[in-house]
């Protein structure tokens, strides 16, 4: 074998034996010490770790504040590993922006590490009364990356409707701005920096999704908070950073538009399945998952409304 052959069969055989690069969340920098964790915009899988959602970190003097911890305790070793590419402090806070899943299933694995988990009482509410359907759906999606899973909630949950943190010297509040995607959701301003972390209240890029928890009408009444604290900076629930003018295009249009086409149906007592054929087509197909989710949305603003929403 010649020399040049056999450097070639140890690069091969090295090249082999390192592990394949997987799926890994892209690490955004914001401001100074503050970073988005952006998923992407597809459906949860078993290769994103159902992490198709965007969550954030604060770096301060004490340890790191992390907003959403995955929806796994894999998902938040992952997580965890790539904050450590950025700043060699540990997660000290770990803050509950949701319910679903992805905000709030990886608690235990911080917790477990020393993190003190926080969440509105509201909050830490809906994610008891969920914690069983959240884990029955993504058992088939994550199979064995579910393992060690433990739906762990704050065990101190903050009361009322506002709470206002010091965390290593950094100055946040937690606000629930009212029924949204979840009843108990909250969002997180940094006022001094005048970012605002608004969990899944904003979606930007991609189509939000109305489930059978979420409330359109309402959800539509409580976007007026990212109006009133008037950020310059948003992390979106899903999708990349951007800008106040980018949630009204991509969150509160389109729901305004659910809520205004389907509510004069529901009025005239048009039935159900005409609606949903008569509004299948809406100027939103630039966002992610419309031909998914929108359809569904109508039906779901439908029956809100119907009952009373």
């Amino acid at each position: 074998m010649s020399i040049r052959s056999f450097f070639l069969t140890v690069l091969i055989l090295m090249a082999a034996s390192l592990p394949a690069r997987g799926f890994e969340l892209q690490t955004l920098r914001i401001a100074d010490n503050v970073y988005a964790l952006v998923g992407g915009l597809s459906m949860r899988s078993y290769d994103n770790h159902a992490l198709n959602s965007t969550s954030g970190f604060i770096v301060t003097p004490e340890g790191v504040v992390l907003i959403d911890p995955g929806a796994s305790a894999k998902g938040a070793a992952l997580i965890e590993r790539t904050i450590g590419a950025v700043t060699a402090k540990p997660v000290r806070w770990v803050i509950n922006s949701g319910a679903q899943d992805h905000r709030w299933l990886g608690n235990g694995y911080f917790a477990s590490r020393g993190a003190r988990i926080i969440a509105l009482a509201r909050t830490v509410k809906e994610q008891k009364l969920r914690a069983a359907i959240h884990l029955a759906r993504l058992t088939p999606i994550l199979k064995d990356r579910l393992d060690g899973t433990e739906p762990v909630t704050a065990p101190e949950p903050l009361p009322g409707d506002r709470a206002t943190l010091e965390l290593g010297g950094r100055k946040l509040e937690l606000i629930w701005p009212g029924p949204a995607h979840f009843a108990g959701d909250a969002v997180i301003w940094l006022a001094d920096q005048r970012i605002l972390f608004t969990g899944d209240l904003v979606f930007l890029e991609r189509m939000l999704g109305v489930l059978p928890f979420s409330n359109a009408p309402k959800w539509l009444q409580s976007f007026q908070i990212v109006e009133q604290l008037q950020p310059e900076k948003i992390v979106p629930g899903h999708g990349h950073p951007g800008s106040l003018e980018d949630a009204r295009r991509d969150t509160e249009a389109y729901l305004k538009w659910l809520v205004g086409h389907v509510r004069p149906e529901v009025e005239n007592w048009t039935p159900l399945e005409e609606v949903v054929e008569k509004l299948k087509d809406a100027p939103f197909k630039f966002l992610r998952n419309y031909d998914l989710l929108h359809k569904m949305n109508v039906n779901r603003t439908y029956l809100q409304i119907e009952a009373g929403g």
